[in-house]
């Protein structure tokens, strides 16, 4: 193919945080939306095809695989990008646009990789600079929810090494393609692992409720996009129709919302929406059917945009308040009302609201899902999106924005291009759900679903209704509370504490053996040591150097004796030993 045809998109981000660094945060915040520009621009002229093939150490490697499924979320992420780069325009602190450039260029190297060693090397790309975009908020918490976050993606990342060793072992072949669901070998299970860790399929998913939260205000929106729909992509390209991730992805949906349900922290809430979410694209996957993955593509394209647009809200809320606590906010309705519209527009998107993007994409997944005999699964996503509705789209936004107001509470003003991004995500949700035609022209699969039919409008009307009507009957038993809610991470920590435990007795064992060998052999032989540089000490140099000065001594006493002030002595000395002298000559001579 001609090279020449296509540019790789994580070339200008790479080249920007190389830029970035170096200039003063005033300059540098406004180079990343430029890369962003390109990048669209790209990713629109960009014909299908296989580009950058190179052999390195006898590896075949493809850098731009180009075709319809990663296409279309080649286009959503430069399209994110460029609306979360213009609502971090107000970021001064270099080291976060440098950190989302990488973090970007990584996500685009794993679209467009066609082997799994250049898969690997941007899959590990976006997990350094991902776990940056939390420590970069500089406080104790965000160390923490970092380093965890950091060790759970390195844990996908062996899980990734060891499939792809053991499938180029067997096969003699690096190249990334689809898995038999049928023939599943143990390599195919370790690399799907290593991308269910991504894509926060439980119970590995304590990293993303734990971490978003913590990360930078702008951060959190990068990560909302990027790193799961990754996993989702990678799934869609290997994995498609392994019946258990139909089974996981349903279990997701519910699971994330029943957590949402009783968060407090805003940012929580939607964290723990992204696993419910991401479950929606991961039982699409599963059933592997060519509608549910329109769906699941489908779904990925309009949650990116839904999910960045909630987390700017909550963002929004957290630059202004200094807190995304549902029980420390309220009454912001009157002196926050934009931040409230345009939440409100990703709120009713997500809950899958006829005319916004989340109807058409959800309902597609559902009813592919049913279609394919999968009734349970279906039943059970509907479920979820009752939970969905009655989290962020009522009880979020009741709290933050009509509860019981706080006179004394101060407000930082709101940058205008944090307004700016919100409008544009906005514009995108709502454009997405009255033109779905524009989405299906990106999808790998020709469209034949039409979401706006009575029955789809009427039962998502009649199911959202009496979800509204159930808040509002039980909304004094839905108060948030500041509490602490359990989540498997904490039988993460039960079986480290467990295996410390563990650990710790054999090391006792060795430490008070090694203890007693010390005390009884290494301590009494150093002692014994002492004992004779010691004698030694007093016995041979002192009793040289004291001898030595001793003897110097009477020398010197002896010598004053000859010392008597007469010169007949004198003379009658020097005699004596002239006569001594001469004697000697004379006997030896």
């Amino acid at each position: 193919m001609d090279v020449n045809a296509f540019f790789h998109p994580s070339i200008f981000f790479v080249a920007c945080a190389l830029i970035v660094w170096m200039l003063p945060g005033r300059i540098a915040r406004w180079l990343p939306p430029v890369a962003a520009v390109l990048a669209i621009a790209c990713v629109l002229t960009m014909p299908h095809g296989t580009y950058l093939q190179l052999t390195y150490l006898g590896l075949g490697l493809s850098l731009g695989r180009v075709d319809a499924l990663s296409m279309v979320f080649a286009h959503v992420f430069a399209i994110q990008a460029l609306i979360g780069f213009i609502f971090a325009l107000h970021v001064e602190d270099r080291w976060q646009h440098m950190a989302a450039c990488l973090y970007i260029a990584g996500a685009f190297g794993c679209t467009f990789a066609g082997d799994y060693v250049t898969l690997f090397i941007f899959w590990e790309l976006m997990s350094v600079s991902s776990t940056f975009l939390i420590w970069l908020r500089r406080v104790p918490a965000s160390t923490r929810a970092g380093m965890r976050y950091f060790l759970f993606h390195i844990l996908g990342g062996l899980f990734l090494l060891a499939g792809l060793l053991l499938r180029y072992q067997a096969t003699g072949t690096f190249a990334f393609e689809a898995a038999d669901p049928g023939a599943a070998r143990l390599w195919d299970i370790l690399i799907m692992l290593g991308f269910c860790v991504n894509a926060a399929v439980i119970p590995l998913h304590a990293w993303l409720p734990d971490a978003y939260p913590e990360a930078t205000v702008t951060g959190a929106v990068f990560m909302s996009a990027f790193t799961t729909k990754t996993a989702v992509y990678v799934l869609l390209r290997g994995f498609a129709g392994f019946e258990v991730l139909a089974v996981m992805g349903t279990l997701m949906t519910l699971y994330g919302v029943t957590y949402a349900t009783i968060e407090n922290n805003a940012r929580r809430i939607l964290a723990y929406h992204i696993v419910s979410q991401v479950g929606y694209m991961v039982a699409g996957v599963g059933v592997g059917t060519a509608m549910t993955i329109n769906g699941a593509c489908a779904h990925a394209y309009a949650h990116i945009l839904y999910k960045g647009l909630l987390f700017m809200g909550a963002g929004a809320l957290l630059h202004a308040a200094g807190t995304a606590k549902l029980s420390e906010l309220g009454g912001l309705f009157r002196r926050l009302p934009w931040v409230f519209v345009w939440y409100m527009v990703a709120a009713v998107s997500i809950s899958g609201f006829p005319l916004f993007s989340g109807f058409v994409s959800k309902t597609m997944t559902i009813t592919g899902a049913a279609e394919a005999h999968h009734t349970w699964l279906a039943l059970g996503m509907e479920v979820a999106a009752v939970g969905t509705f009655l989290s962020v789209g009522i009880k979020l936004p009741y709290f933050a924005w009509f509860g019981r107001p706080d006179p004394g509470m101060a407000l930082k003003p709101i940058p205008p291009n944090m307004y700016a991004a919100m409008a544009i995500a906005g514009f995108l949700c709502f454009f997405i759900g009255v033109q779905p035609g524009f989405l299906y022209k990106l999808l790998p699969f020709p469209v034949e679903y039409v979401p706006y039919t009575a029955w789809h409008v009427l039962q998502t009307l009649l199911l959202l209704g009496f979800t509204g009507l159930g808040f509002y009957l039980l909304r004094l038993k839905l108060v948030p509370e500041a509490k602490i809610n359990l989540d498997f991470d904490y039988f993460y920590r039960l079986a480290g504490r467990g295996v410390l435990a563990l650990a710790r007795r054999p090391v006792e064992l060795i430490d008070n053996w090694w203890n007693e060998f010390y005390a009884r052999a290494g301590l009494r032989g150093m002692i014994d040591l002492a004992g004779g540089s010691a004698w030694f000490d007093r016995a041979a140099i002192d009793g040289v150097v004291d001898g030595t000065a001793v003897n110097v001594r009477r020398a010197g006493q002896t010598a004053t004796l000859a010392q008597t002030g007469q010169l007949q002595n004198y003379l009658a000395a020097a005699v004596i030993m002239g006569l001594i002298v001469f004697a000697a000559v004379w006997f030896w001579g």
